[in-house]
């Protein structure tokens, strides 16, 4: 259901270079009854999946370790961040976009993977939904080094960390993402590690 206070007047692209970056105008209706003109901008890059792969027998969490710009413009003085596995949906289903994603970043084929919510990450600014999973994951589910797709220009490292390192590595602030960070307290929150 459309909310009945906001009327859209116009959307303006101002780059569609790598994703969609719109300016859009709207009105809002105020709860005085008086109506305001707003305008904000709102980058459209699609929406995600992001899953953490972990094994209650060794007690382990299965993340990567990558280059992000954004970061690195912000502060991070390597922009390396440490990460769970996430991708773009493109046309697929949630499912099916983190099962792919997980092989070609980590190397692991998994087949079950669980959904344990979606969040919007910064819905300020960025129409993107993330869809959450989780799963079981072991030795014999890896067949190959992982790393990423080459022709997508990525280069990420496989990280195997006992899961009490990756919680401290979050009060260190070695681990700053956010997506990883509600992944690693949902598996401590609901006691699955």
């Amino acid at each position: 259901m459309k909310n009945p206070n906001i009327t859209l007047l116009n959307t303006e692209i101002l780059s569609d270079n790598w994703y969609t970056l719109n300016k859009v105008t709207y009105s809002v209706l105020k709860k005085d009854g008086t109506t305001e003109t707003q305008s904000r901008e709102a980058y459209d890059r699609g929406n995600g999946a992001v899953i953490l792969l972990y094994n209650t027998d060794s007690n382990t969490v299965i993340l990567t370790r990558q280059f992000r710009l954004p970061t690195y413009i912000n502060g991070n003085s390597t922009g390396m961040l440490i990460e769970a596995c996430a991708g773009l949906l493109d046309n697929d289903n949630p499912e099916d976009c983190i099962k792919r994603e997980t092989e070609e970043e980590t190397g692991y084929k998994i087949s079950k993977v669980e959904k344990i919510f979606e969040a919007y990450m910064s819905p300020g600014s960025v129409t993107e939904i993330l869809y959450f999973f989780i799963a079981e994951y072991s030795n014999e589910m890896k067949i190959n080094d992982g790393g990423g797709l080459e022709e997508e220009g990525e280069n990420i490292e496989v990280l195997e960390l006992s899961f009490e390192e990756s919680l401290k590595m979050i009060d260190t602030g070695e681990i700053k993402d956010a997506k990883t960070i509600m992944l690693l307290q949902h598996l401590r929150i609901k006691g699955i590690m």
